[in-house]
């Protein structure tokens, strides 16, 4: 059975069983009629996937991968930050009238920043570090701005992200503030699991351990019965994940190049609502 499933099931569990309320404050999302939107949470929750041994996708409902992996190229690869140029409309509900979400994710990871070896930006640095400093300790990007905050449709939630290399293998640390239990945490652990694997394929490695570090792991009030629903699931196997093995520059990468084999998930038509 898939180890995200289970992951993702005592998660769950936990924060249900042992977590917090915030129905004794005030909290800033609300629901689309203007009620608040409350939260139950736990503080510090610390996931490891290892990536050689399964992809780490849901099977107990089904992640849409490509749609993942679109954001995860809006991001990573297009650096942009106009919703205009994203196929999923995931964004549309921060953007402006432009289509703009501000200063925010592939902005800052767009900016170029002078370095001996000359002028990158966030992405092109770990690249250049994985092929010719693979030793480092210093591999890492970080997209929370705090000069730029004011100017951002919302603040980064996956934040940062720290790279290691183990003899030829690629292990990967990311580290988020936030995260909606229900709308997004397989979301972004498929995302970021992808992301390792293209560094890894690009720079001659194996991809190995992704460890995602959640500060505010929260499930919201109007989640809670389809989570129970979700859950209450028998996982099934984990889908085989492949990517084009031809490809050897991160930016020729598209959706296309990735799919997964034998994708067994239990169907699940609710409704999810937003807190925005």
């Amino acid at each position: 059975m898939s180890m995200a499933d289970e992951i993702f099931i005592q998660n769950c569990k936990d924060i249900l069983e042992n977590g917090t309320w915030d129905t004794d404050r005030e909290v800033r999302p609300r629901w689309e009629d203007g009620s608040p939107a409350h939260t139950i949470k736990k503080f510090g929750i610390v996931n490891r996937y290892d990536l050689s041994k399964e992809f780490p996708i849901l099977t107990l409902r089904r992640t849409f991968l490509k749609s993942a992996i679109d954001e995860l190229l809006w991001i990573w690869q297009a650096k942009s930050n106009n919703v205009k140029e994203l196929r999923a409309r995931v964004w549309d509900q921060w953007a402006d009238e432009n289509g703009s979400i501000g200063k925010a994710y592939g902005y800052q990871l767009g900016i170029k920043h002078h370095y001996p070896e000359g002028d990158m930006d966030q992405v092109d640095r770990v690249l250049y570090d994985l092929k010719h400093n693979p030793a480092s300790r210093r591999i890492m990007t970080n997209i929370y701005n705090f000069a730029d905050l004011s100017e951002m449709a919302l603040y980064p939630c996956a934040y940062s992200m720290t790279f290691n290399v183990t003899g030829n293998t690629l292990n990967s640390i990311l580290n988020q503030r936030s995260q909606d239990m229900l709308a997004a945490n397989n979301w972004n652990v498929c995302q970021y699991a992808v992301l390792t694997h293209m560094f890894a394929q690009v720079s001659g490695l194996k991809a190995g351990e992704m460890i995602h570090v959640i500060a505010d792991a929260h499930i919201y009030d109007r989640h809670v019965p389809l989570i129970e629903k979700i859950i209450a699931n028998e996982p099934k196997k984990a889908p085989k994940f492949k990517l084009d093995e031809n490809i050897n520059d991160f930016y020729k990468f598209n959706r296309d190049s990735f799919s997964l084999e034998d994708y067994e998930y239990h169907e699940f038509s609710d409704k999810i609502p937003v807190a925005v």
